[in-house]
C-alpha cells in the first residue's frame, strides 16, 4: 500500500484554523490591527482588554500563515549572537536586546498558564550542534558570555557526550540551553482566538487591507469589504505582507521555510534518537531546526528552501529527508506523513522592529523566531497606543530601512542563500 503523506500541516490534525463567524464590518471603531497571526491577536487582546474596539482583520483565514506552520519552538532567538550584538549596538544596547529576550521567553511561559492555554508547552531545552569542530569553541564562548550576563545557566557538550542529548554522532559537540522549549503551535493559536474573541475584539477573516491612509487625527483603513475609521492602527502582517501595504512590504523579505515530519516511530527508536526530549537547531546558517512531536511519536524536521516562491506552491521536500537521514542514519526507508512550508520575514539586519510611521504602528520582522517575539510585540506595539507602561523596548523606533530597487519580490534570495550556503561549506 502506497504511504500517504499530507500536504497540510501536521498541527493542523489536532487544531484545525479556527473558522470564525462572519461578522457585518464596522465603519468606526477605536483601533484596527491587520493580520491575524500570534502578533495581530496579542495587539487585539490587549487593546480590548483595555476597553478598546478593535477590529482585526485578516486577508484569509486567521493563523493560516506562520503562526500554525512553524516548528514550534520557543527560542525568541535574536539572528545575531550576543558577541555581534555588542560589536554592532555596543554592550549597553546589546545587553537590552538580550534581556528582553529573556523577558519574552518568561512572560509568553506566564501568558499560557495564566490564561490556562492548553498547548502542550514544555521547557525541554534546546540542544544547538556545532556544525564544524571551530564552531564548538565560538559557541562555548557564547556560552560563557550568556552565564556572565544573563545567568542563562548554558553548559556545553562534548562530542564524546552528545548521544545524552542526541542519538547522532554527525555534530561535533555543542551548547545546550535549558531555558528554551517547545509548544503545539496551532493550540496556542486557537487559545489566543478565544481569548481576543471573549474579550470583545471582533475578528474578520477574508478582509484584505487594500490601502491605509492618514486623514488628521484618524486612519481610513480601506479593506474588500468597505473603509473602516479608526484612530489607531497596528500592522502585524510579518511575511505575509502584500501590495496593501507597500512601505512594509519593500523592508520585508518573505523567505520560505519548509517542514517534514515523519511516521510514527517506535518509542524505542525515538528514545535514541531524542532521549531528552530536546529542541534541536544547528549553528550554520543554513540550517536545520528539529525536535519531537509534542506526543514523542515522530520526528518535525524543518529548514529553509532555496529560491522565491508563491504561496499555493507545493515545494519538493526531498533536501530535507536527505538531511533527515544524513543526521539520522538509522531511519532510512522511513516514510515521511506531512510536508508543508510557509513564510518568515527577514528585514535587512534580521532583528526584529517595533516602529511607528506616520501614526501606524508595526510589530514585525521576526526572523523566524515569531513563537516568542509575535505575541511579545503585538502586546508592546498595543500599550504604545494607549500609552501605558510596559510599551518600552530595546527594538523600538530603530531605522527601518528599505531594500533598494526592491518591491515586495526577493529576486536577490538565491544568490544570497547560495552565498550562506558556501560559507556554511567553508566554515565561516
Amino acid at each position: 500500500m502506497t504511504h500517504e503523506i499530507k500536504f497540510t500541516p501536521y498541527w493542523w490534525e489536532l487544531a484545525p484554523p479556527t473558522q470564525i463567524e462572519p461578522q457585518d464590518i464596522q465603519s468606526n471603531c477605536d483601533a484596527v490591527v491587520v493580520g491575524g497571526g500570534y502578533a495581530g491577536l496579542s495587539a487585539a487582546l490587549t487593546l480590548a482588554r483595555a476597553g478598546r474596539s478593535v477590529q482585526l482583520v485578516d486577508a484569509t483565514i486567521p493563523g493560516i500563515g506562520a503562526s500554525t506552520r512553524n516548528g514550534g519552538i520557543t527560542s525568541g532567538n535574536l539572528r545575531p549572537n550576543i558577541s555581534n550584538l555588542i560589536k554592532t549596538y555596543g554592550p549597553q544596547r546589546a545587553t537590552a536586546m538580550y534581556t528582553e529576550g529573556i523577558a519574552a521567553r518568561y512572560d509568553l511561559k506566564k501568558f499560557i498558564e495564566e490564561e490556562k492555554i492548553d498547548c502542550q508547552f514544555h521547557l525541554s531545552g534546546r540542544f544547538s550542534g556545532a556544525w564544524r569542530p571551530e564552531h564548538y569553541d565560538s559557541l562555548a564562548r557564547e556560552a560563557e558570555l550568556l552565564n556572565k550576563n544573563f545567568d542563562i545557566n548554558a553548559s556545553m557538550v562534548l562530542k564524546a557526550d552528545q548521544h545524552t542529548e542526541i542519538g547522532s554522532n554527525y555534530y561535533n559537540g555543542g551548547m545546550l540551553r535549558p531555558d528554551i522549549g517547545g509548544l503545539h503551535p496551532a493550540q496556542f493559536h486557537k487559545g489566543m482566538v478565544e481569548r481576543a474573541l471573549a474579550s470583545g475584539a471582533k475578528i474578520l477573516p477574508n478582509t484584505p487591507v487594500l490601502g491605509i491612509r492618514r486623514e488628521r487625527r484618524n486612519h481610513q483603513v480601506v479593506t474588500n469589504r468597505g473603509t473602516i475609521t479608526a484612530r489607531d492602527v497596528i500592522v502585524c502582517t510579518n511575511g505575509y505582507t502584500d501590495n496593501g501595504i507597500p512601505w512594509l512590504r519593500r523592508r520585508l523579505v518573505p523567505v520560505a521555510s519548509q517542514i517534514i515530519v515523519t511516521e510514527k516511530l517506535e518509542s524505542q527508536l525515538m528514545d535514541t534518537l531524542m532521549p531528552k526530549q530536546r529542541m534541536i537547531s544547528e549553528s550554520r546558517h543554513m540550517g536545520n531546526y528539529y525536535r519531537p512531536s509534542p506526543d514523542n511519536t515522530r520526528i518535525i524536521f524543518g529548514g529553509r528552501t532555496y529560491g522565491t516562491h508563491r504561496p499555493d506552491q507545493q515545494l519538493p521536500y526531498h533536501h530535507l529527508y536527505r538531511a533527515l537521514i544524513q543526521l539520522f542514519p538509522q531511519l532510512e526507508g522511513i516514510n515521511i506523513s506531512y510536508v508543508w512550508w510557509g513564510f518568515v520575514a527577514f528585514p535587512t539586519q534580521e532583528m526584529p522592529h517595533l516602529v511607528e510611521r506616520d501614526g501606524v504602528h508595526y510589530a514585525t520582522g521576526f526572523s523566524g523566531s515569531g513563537v516568542v517575539w509575535a505575541r511579545w510585540f503585538g502586546m508592546k506595539a498595543a500599550y504604545r497606543v494607549l500609552g501605558a507602561d510596559g510599551g518600552d523596548s530595546a527594538f523600538a523606533n530603530r531605522v527601518f530601512q528599505a531594500i533598494p530597487f526592491y518591491n515586495g519580490r526577493p529576486w536577490f534570495l538565491p544568490a544570497i542563500q547560495h552565498w550562506f550556503s558556501i560559507r556554511d561549506k567553508l566554515g565561516f
